[in-house]
């Protein structure tokens, strides 16, 4: 695996580290910036609470080595801190045998995450946020594999008009962070959805160059480097941030 850069065999199991700074993305930014472009502001945060309760985001991943999966907790974590929000996780099916994945280090998949085996649930969100590794700088197989099964929702326009977004993890700076997301756009293009970038939204954190950090405008991002690397505190942070962000859209589209 790890083709173009993406995943490769970890050498240890993945450990569920949380950021000990989640506002450390402001920190020594090279540009200057006000307060209101910091990594916290979200659009339409000011709802008001009479909002509709419970909107459901759900939060789709494939993981074979537990970065994405790592990512997709941390977005739920954004998205749950907007009121009247919940993010929920699922995992797409497993393509690959269980002696195929031994022989590729993989760790364990955690069994609290459900596979979403239905497809026909999505009709219940009322917005998603799909994560993935890159091979050759698109999406892994499972998740494409998940996207081709949703040929009766397509037929039907079941999802036309819901918003979705990515992020992505990747094994080097060049392996594709901006590609796995871009060619992955076909696939909301074809449902109607509505494709919601993050932009700029982070603030300062998206500026920072004295470090290496996963993410784009597309959304957030992690390098896995051998499949040893733990994602950043900036990483994990613009993990938040995006989870906060579309949360916060979905609020606003479902109650302007």
């Amino acid at each position: 695996m790890g083709k173009g850069g993406g995943c490769v065999p970890s050498k240890q199991k993945r450990s569920h580290k949380q950021s000990s700074n989640p506002n450390s993305a402001n920190d020594h930014a090279p540009i200057s910036m006000d307060e209101s472009t910091t990594q916290s502001s979200t659009p339409f945060q000011n709802l008001t609470s009479s909002s509709p309760p419970n909107l459901k985001i759900f939060i789709i991943f494939y993981s074979m080595y537990g970065h994405v999966e790592l990512l997709a907790q941390t977005i739920k974590k954004g998205v749950d801190s907007i009121e009247g929000v919940k993010g929920i996780l699922y995992r797409v099916p497993e393509t690959l045998s269980p002696e195929v994945l031994e022989q590729m280090k993989a760790p364990e998949k955690d069994e609290r995450i459900p596979v979403i085996a239905n497809v026909a649930e999505l009709e219940k969100a009322d917005g998603f946020l799909f994560g993935f590794p890159t091979r050759y700088g698109s999406m892994s197989a499972q998740m494409k594999g998940f996207f081709d099964s949703t040929g009766q929702l397509w037929r039907e326009q079941k999802l036309a008009g819901k918003p979705a977004g990515f992020f992505v993890s990747t094994g080097t700076q060049g392996g594709g962070q901006e590609t796995t997301a871009w060619t992955a756009i076909t696939q909301l293009a074809h449902h109607g959805m509505l494709f919601v970038p993050i932009g700029y939204t982070f603030g300062a954190g998206m500026f920072r160059m004295d470090d290496i950090r996963g993410g784009s405008p597309y959304g957030a991002g992690v390098f896995a480097g051998d499949g040893t690397r733990e994602p950043s505190d900036l990483e994990l942070a613009l993990a938040e941030h995006q989870g906060q962000y579309m949360a916060s859209v979905v609020k606003r589209l479902v109650h302007p």
